[in-house]
Parts: C-alpha cells; sequence; structure tokens
C-alpha cells in the first residue's frame, strides 16, 4: 500500500505542474500575441526609413570623419545585452549568453584583457550571470517588462553620444529576434559606427529620379540619430516577442510531457493496484484452504 500512496502523491504533484504550465501557456499565448503584432507592425517602418537611409547614402560620398562613420581602432567597446527578467523561456537566455562569451574570446579577448570591454545587459537573467566574470556598466529590468520608445530612447541617446564623442569606440547588439512562435534567431547587430557598404553606379542608377530638400548632407545629420533610436526600440520589441514566443512553446512542451508522465504513472497505479488486489485474494483464499484442512 505504501508504493501505491507514493505513486498517487506523484500524481497529484504532476497534475499540479500541469496545471501551472498549461496556465502560463495561455498567458504567454495572449502575451505574444500583442508583442507579436507589435515588431511586425513596426518592421515595415523601420525598413522604409533605412532605404531613404540608403538612397542618401548612395547619393553622396560619406567622409570617414563623420561622427558615426568614424571607423577608428575599436580599442573601447561596449556590448549590449539583451535577456529577460524571468526564466521558464528554454534556451533563450542561455543561448544569448553563451554567444556573449564566444563573442568575447574569440573577437574581443584583446579588449577584454585589457579591462576595455563593457556590457550593457538589458534583462536580470544576462546580468545574473554575466557579472560574475564581466564589467557591467548599466543593468536595465524595465525595458524587458514594458518596452517604451522614451526609455530605450534615451539609453540610446547616451550610446550615441558616448560613441560621438570618441569615449567608445564599437558598440554592438546581442539579442534574440522573432521569427515565429517556435523560432527565434541569435542576432549580433553592429550599431556603431554605423557601416555603409556602396553600391555598384548600375544598382545607384534609381537615385538620379531623387530631388532631396534640404540637402542630403542636413538629412543624414538629422535622420541617423532618430534611425538608431528606432533600430534600438525594434531591437527589444524583437527580444520581447522572441521571449514570449520561447516561454509559451517551452510551457507546451512542459504540459506535453506532464500528459505522459500523467499516463505512464496511471498505467503503474493501476498495475500496482491490481497486483495488490491480487495478493489479498491469494491471501483469503489460502486461508480458506487452510481452515477446509
Amino acid at each position: 500500500m505504501s508504493n501505491l500512496k507514493e505513486i498517487r502523491t506523484r500524481i497529484a504533484s504532476v497534475e499540479s505542474t500541469q496545471k501551472i504550465t498549461s496556465a502560463m501557456k495561455l498567458v504567454s499565448a495572449a502575451k505574444l500575441r500583442r508583442a507579436q503584432n507589435a515588431i511586425v507592425n513596426f518592421r515595415p517602418y523601420s525598413k522604409k526609413l533605412n532605404t531613404i537611409l540608403q538612397d542618401i547614402f548612395d547619393s553622396i560620398e560619406i567622409s570617414e570623419e563623420h561622427p558615426f562613420f568614424a571607423g577608428r581602432e575599436p580599442e573601447n567597446v561596449v556590448l549590449v545585452v539583451i535577456t529577460s527578467n524571468r526564466g521558464l523561456c528554454g534556451a533563450f537566455n542561455s543561448n544569448i549568453i553563451k554567444e556573449v562569451h564566444r563573442l568575447i574570446h574569440e573577437k574581443y579577448n584583446k579588449q577584454f584583457q585589457e579591462g576595455k570591454l563593457k556590457l550593457i545587459c538589458i534583462g536580470k537573467k544576462g546580468a545574473e550571470q554575466l557579472q560574475k566574470e564581466y564589467n557591467i556598466i548599466h543593468i536595465n529590468e524595465s525595458l524587458p517588462e514594458n518596452p517604451n520608445y522614451e526609455e530605450a530612447s534615451k539609453l540610446a541617446s547616451e550610446l550615441i553620444d558616448n560613441f560621438t564623442h570618441n569615449r567608445l569606440d564599437k558598440i554592438e547588439l546581442i539579442y534574440n529576434s522573432f521569427v515565429n512562435p517556435a523560432t527565434q534567431k541569435i542576432t549580433v547587430d553592429n550599431y556603431l559606427p554605423v557601416i555603409h557598404e556602396a553600391k555598384t553606379p548600375s544598382e545607384n542608377i534609381k537615385n538620379k529620379d531623387f530631388i532631396f530638400e534640404p540637402s542630403q548632407e542636413l538629412l543624414l545629420n538629422e535622420l541617423l540619430p532618430k534611425i538608431l533610436k528606432i533600430q534600438f526600440y525594434k531591437t527589444l520589441l524583437d527580444s520581447v516577442a522572441a521571449e514570449h514566443g520561447a516561454r509559451m512553446t517551452a510551457m507546451a512542451k512542459a504540459t506535453d510531457n506532464a500528459i505522459e508522465i500523467l499516463k505512464e504513472l496511471k498505467l503503474k497505479y493501476n498495475n500496482a493496484r491490481q497486483a495488490a488486489i491480487t495478493n489479498e485474494l491469494n491471501e483469503i483464499v489460502s486461508g480458506a484452504e487452510a481452515l477446509k484442512n
């Protein structure tokens, strides 16, 4: 009977877990719907701005001394690491942390050894793991919960200001981009300096029909900071949508696993109960035979 009691206790425990994971899956699905709509609706706007910027790029000759295009030696490097505040989302956070380790030791090992590599962590999970080994200069836990443009723009402005005043030489964003609810792609984006790949004359011919007012240089100087802020905000929206998709998928798998475990436990319980009943019947029959003899 003790074995039966243990199985019943396990069944109750797994059923409780199944209810929790199922509820979390539904909550994540509702949050994912909003986050997915936000990033899907924002991407065309961001893409169009980048297209306009590209047209300006192709119409003027970019100077290497321009503050946003300065291709100086990357001595002081900042990596902006975007994770979540909570777990239970599969490998969402651990994949980003592994990518940060790989990037630092393969690409920025020199800067790390000289103490010139710094991290900005958006999300508590990344900060908890990375602060043990690296120099974190800023932690933000509010943006993963409520990504708003004002707060993202303020942080982006600080990064832009540090870069244009030569306090930073390289800024990269590391995050999960949203592909679909079941797929998240680890992405490393070069944030600053801005890299412009010039087109060939045949590819650039379409820009001859554009008339710029005011001048291309003025438009470039006005648009670049705004586009960089929008790019930063888009990155946050991508990460948030990817997080909810990863958590919904993880909770769906956990619920399915709980159902499978319950099937096995109930089968085991029925077999044990049947064996116990059979033993009791055997004892009764044996006792009756003993009384006859």
